[in-house]
């Protein structure tokens, strides 16, 4: 079995992944990276503009080549909610790391997203939060080695969840 030495941060838009992943870095001694900023920056526009002009499917070979192109080590990386989508990129991975899903139910998902129609998610024109959310909870389920219900816990709550159950599964090097 290879070494993996990642925490790969998969789930919902809204579902806390980079903020958990800010925390859960420093608290681990680990680098970290957010997928959506690397797109961000190497596209010199937002997640929106580039549904916008190119459309979804767009957004998700760009995540999918952004994905493919990481060679990262002893990191904590915050993936976009549509990573998912591709098999390759998380086999890509998980090759290196172990998949944390971060699932927070659909209410406080609501509650925290208020700007849905702007907020550059990978997803069809004609897909509410609702949809979106029960297309991905069957993808997020298949790739996550260990899933964290954060609901009603705090970001460092659920950093501490993670560490816990990926203690003795991470190799650093």
């Amino acid at each position: 079995m290879p070494a993996r030495s990642n925490i790969i941060l998969i789930g919902m838009p809204g579902a806390g992944k980079s903020t958990v992943g800010v925390i859960l870095a420093k608290l681990a001694s680990l680098d970290f990276v957010d997928t959506d900023l690397l797109i961000q920056t190497a596209q010199k526009r937002t997640l929106q503009d580039i549904v916008d002009r190119d459309g979804y499917q767009a957004l998700r070979r760009i995540e999918e080549e952004t994905l493919l192109g990481l060679g990262i080590h002893n990191s904590v990386i915050a993936t976009g909610g549509s990573a998912v989508y591709s098999d390759r990129a998380m086999a890509h991975l998980l090759a290196g790391g172990i998949a944390v899903f971060l699932d927070v139910p659909m209410p406080v998902l609501e509650e925290r997203i208020h700007d849905y129609a702007t907020r550059g998610l990978a997803k069809r024109p004609d897909q509410d939060l609702a949809d979106l959310y029960r297309e991905r909870v069957a993808l997020y389920t298949r790739y996550a080695e260990i899933t964290i219900s954060d609901a009603g816990l705090t970001h460092e709550q659920v950093c501490a969840r993670i560490m816990a159950r990926t203690q003795g599964l991470l190799t650093r090097f």
